[in-house]
This record gives structure tokens, sequence and C-alpha cells, in this order.
């Protein structure tokens, strides 16, 4: 018999806590909706097709129940917490946005749907995203909804006043590796004084996203320490583009200062997930037809994206899973995103010829296109429940040296300081 590990010793603690808040709960219902056949849903704006919702007010196919979606705004997450630590007002289907792994301390809380047939449905969805749904203790407690896979936003305008690539497949070649990438900033930024992107944490986080190691393994051991680290290798990019001058040090906050500069091409370049597409044309619409896409470096990564899940205390799981199953078929997939613009996590949806890109944005690119050869090149990674309380420590200190001028070494250490305290607190290291 092994011994058990740090991770098997937290979960406990995790469980007991919330074990603790139930018993105050003793006698009262878990239930929302005392209609025995109505499942209560929990999703936020725009994470679900309120076409397919209103189909599922009236009967989920297959079964005799419907459903009641309940929009839950800003507070999502804390709500559903505390709803489950205090064992009433549950909710009997759940989605979760990208950070289920949050929930990993406590994923008891949720039924594991491979007792429910889920595995027959896994090569249905890209398997990368599928694993992300698996728990440590490799239970299937997240179903696969929307995926963010990543790529190169840019002005084809502003590099061809540069003298730059201006064609997608030819910057793509031109940018296969950061460093390239950061060279052709600092030449863009030579020629016409626009920065490459808006700021360092951008360049971080993406590199990351497309990095099959991240900050902890599975058993909870950083390995942002070790030489060569995927968290030490992103820091060096986003510094060397600070050094670079190619970033423009405007946060990615859907501000007027981000939209006036996309819209004047002050900023002429953008690496993030397939739904940025709809911010960038709603933030810049006056630089319609002047975008392009092309290859990140290295690889495409995933950013965002959701999942849904069924809480322990559902009425019937059955009928719930057979609702996620349903909402999430290839079909209705695409069908979301010609509602919502939710790209599928099915690749079967983008060969259903009912998925439609309407406009020229992007010239005469398709995104739908250019996404789903994206989303077949991102990598498997392991995202621990811990990562939330440490990534933020690197995230900050970059901000730190970018805006405020911060020696990077001194910031490095910084941050590492500050993600151990952090993890000592938790118990997670000593």
């Amino acid at each position: 018999m092994h011994p058990p590990t740090r991770r098997h010793v937290l979960r406990g603690l995790g469980l007991a806590g919330l074990a603790a808040g139930g018993l105050a709960a003793c006698g009262s219902s878990p239930t929302i909706s005392d209609d025995p056949d109505e499942l209560v849903m929990w999703y936020w704006n725009r994470s679900a097709s309120p076409k397919l919702l209103e189909q599922a007010a009236k009967n989920v196919p297959g079964t005799d129940r419907h459903v009641r979606a309940d929009v839950i705004g800003t507070t999502f997450d804390t709500k559903l917490r505390t709803s489950l630590a205090g064992g009433a007002y549950i909710p009997d289907i759940t989605y979760i946005n990208s950070n289920n792994a949050l929930y990993f301390r406590n994923e008891h809380q949720f039924l594991d749907m491979s007792d429910l047939g889920a595995a027959q449905h896994a090569d249905d969805y890209y398997e990368w995203k599928w694993k992300l749904g698996i728990t440590p203790e490799e239970r299937f407690c997240f179903f696969p909804l929307d995926i963010g896979p990543t790529g190169f936003y840019y002005r084809q305008d502003v590099f061809e006043k540069a003298g730059l690539p201006t064609e997608p497949d030819e910057v793509s070649s031109a940018v296969s590796t950061w460093k390239e990438w950061i060279a052709l900033g600092a030449e863009l930024r030579k020629a016409t004084g626009s920065a490459l992107v808006n700021t360092a944490q951008s360049i971080y986080e993406q590199f990351l996203n497309a990095s099959p190691e991240r900050y902890l393994d599975a058993e909870d051991t950083p390995l942002y320490t070790a030489e060569g680290s995927a968290v030490r290798e992103a820091w060096d990019t986003a510094i060397a583009a600070i050094d670079a001058h190619i970033t423009a040090g405007i946060p990615d906050a859907r501000g007027t200062d981000q939209n006036a500069a996309w819209s004047s091409g002050k900023t002429a370049g953008h690496v993030n997930a397939s739904w940025w597409s709809q911010i960038i044309q709603e933030s810049a619409p006056d630089s319609a037809g002047l975008w392009r896409l092309a290859d990140q470096p290295v690889r495409p990564g995933n950013s965002g994206g959701s999942f849904a899940a069924i809480p322990h205390t559902c009425k019937d799981p059955e009928a719930a899973f057979a609702f996620i199953r349903w909402i999430n078929t290839p079909d209705h997939q695409a069908e979301a995103y010609n509602d919502v613009q939710l790209f599928p996590s099915a690749p079967a949806s983008y060969e259903s010829g009912t998925m439609k890109y309407a406009g020229d944005f992007f010239g005469d690119q398709d995104p739908l296109a250019f996404f789903s050869h994206a989303a077949e090149q991102v990598p498997e990674s392991f995202i621990s429940t811990w990562e939330s309380v440490v990534s933020g420590s690197f995230t900050l200190e970059i901000t730190n040296v970018e805006t405020a001028g911060k020696d990077p070494d001194r910031a490095w250490a910084d941050a590492i300081a500050a993600a151990e305290k952090a993890l000592r607190k938790r118990g997670v290291q000593r």
C-alpha cells in the first residue's frame, strides 16, 4: 500500500471543510426547484445557445425532464462554491469556466460522468480538451464545451508600411520562433513606431498556454524553479520583448486605450484565442478588412473555453447527462457558434457545413478555418488546482518590469518568493 501523497491529504482536508459547511444545512433540501421534472442549470451570459436552451426548456430529448437555465452574473464561482459548501441551493447542472481546476480540491462534489457513459463520446472531442476535464483522481467530472485555440492577429496595412511580410503564410514562416517574432516586432517599431502587442503579460501567458508544461506537476510539485522550465522560458521571452520595446504597455482590458491603439495601428498585433476575433471587430470597427491571422510562434495554444458538470445532489443524473450530451453534439456546437460564437470542442462541428463566418474583417481569410486547424495542434497539458494562487505573482512582476522599470532579476526573485509563500500558506509547500 502506498503512503498518501500531499495531494490526497490536501484533498481530504478540502472535503472535510465542505462537509463541515454542509452540516449547517442539514434538514434543508439542496434542490433549487420543487418541480420534480425540472432540472436547474447555472450558466453565464453567452456561454450557451439561447435557441438550444429554449428547446431544452420544453423537453430534454430522450427524457421526461426539462431544463430551467438561470443566468448567474460576475459572482458565478463564488455563488457556486458557496452553494456546494453549504449543501443548499445547488443547481442540477452547472457550467464552469476554464478555471475548472479550482474545483479539483473538492471534486467529489461533482459526479463522475464516466459512470453515466461519457467514455463512449470521448472521440467526438479534441483529446487535449477532454483530458482537461479529468480530475487528479481520474474522474471525468467536466464535460468539454467551447475552446479557445490561439493565433497571431496582425494589421496587414501596418506590416506593409514597415516593409515586412504581409501575407498570412509569409508572416507565419517569418515568426516560427519567439525570437523571430520579437525581431519582427523590433523592425516594426523602428519602421513605424507601432507596438507588436499591447502587453508583455499577454506574451508570457500565451507562451504558457501553448506549452505542455505549466506551473506544477500532477503531485503539486512546483516546476518553475527548475532550470529551463516553461515558466522561466515564458518569462525570458516576455522580458526580451520588453527590452526590444515591442510592447505598448496598454492592458488588455477592452478599454478605450486598447481600442484606440488597435484602431489607429499604434498596436499592430495581438496573440490570443479565437474568441478575440469578435472582440477586435467590436473594439476597432474602423479597421475592418485590415486584419489578418498568422500562426503564433512554435505552436498554437488554448486560452479559455468552458465545461459542464453535474453536482452530486442532482435530482436526475441520467437526464442531466442526456442534456449535456444533447446540447454538445457536433451539430449543436456548430449551431451555438452561429448563435453566440462559441468555438466548438468537437472537430466534426467544422465538417457539418452549417458553421458560417460572415464578413470581411479579416480580408479573404476565414477565422473558422484558421482556428479549426490551430485546435488540432494544441498540446496536452496539466493545470494544477493551485496554479491560480501562483500565476499572479509572475504576471504582476512582469507588469512591474514593463511599466515601472523594475530590475528583471529582482522581479523574478520576488515572483518566486511570493509563489512559495502562497503555497506554504495553503500547506502545499513546507
